[in-house]
């Protein structure tokens, strides 16, 4: 890798950059799309081709009162328990601007467990109500380390804006084969979740 050379005295008046060798790139792996869904899954194209793989969520609707949740599998789907620990936080601010909070909540965790993790949290039925986000997971064709991964999503839930931050590892040395995206009860009623693999 080259190195990168700022040609100007100061970053905030950079007007120009020595050569760059590569900034890398998204390639489209798949995209699914829910229709009263009880999951989506990604049996394929989470390998050894890429160190990190995005998926992104859009305009997730759900079928009742539930989190958005997943887990990973190290035998192509078979199961979907890996043991993960996890940290979770959420801000949320109401739209007559009577309410907000920044809510950490051991609740919304996992120490060593093998569940579903949640994403976002708590997310209900209404016309107007989704989720959209993203999941970013590092290296999981790994044989060496632990499964790393940081998420993000915001949802409009009950006149609320919430923004749930989730990150945390999948504690296993076994390579991550397979990702299952599921609502804590009813469908993924409708929505996309597009799979990218980063270069």
């Amino acid at each position: 890798m080259s190195l990168i050379k700022l040609n100007d005295r100061a970053v905030k008046d950079v007007t120009q950059f020595g050569s760059i060798s590569s900034l890398g790139s998204l390639t489209h792996i798949s995209t699914a799309t829910a229709s009263s869904s009880a999951s989506i899954e990604f049996t394929s194209g989470i390998d050894s081709t890429y160190k990190e793989y995005v998926f992104y969520f859009v305009n997730i609707h759900t079928s009742a009162t539930a989190n958005f949740t997943f887990n990973g599998s190290t035998d192509s789907g078979s199961n979907y328990n890996t043991t993960k620990t996890t940290t979770h936080f959420t801000p949320g601010h109401n739209e007559a601007d009577s309410s907000t909070y920044l809510d950490y909540d051991t609740g919304k965790d996992l120490a060593q467990s093998t569940s579903f993790q949640s994403l976002g949290y708590g997310i209900t039925t209404g016309n107007d109500e989704s989720l959209s986000g993203y999941m970013h997971l590092f290296n999981p064709s790994s044989t060496t380390f632990v499964k790393h991964f940081i998420a993000s999503v915001q949802y409009y839930d009950s006149n609320f804006s919430q923004n749930s931050f989730v990150a945390g590892y999948m504690n296993t040395t076994s390579a991550v084969d397979a990702i299952k995206f599921q609502m804590s009860s009813g469908n993924i009623d409708s929505g996309e979740i597009l799979l990218f693999g980063v270069n």
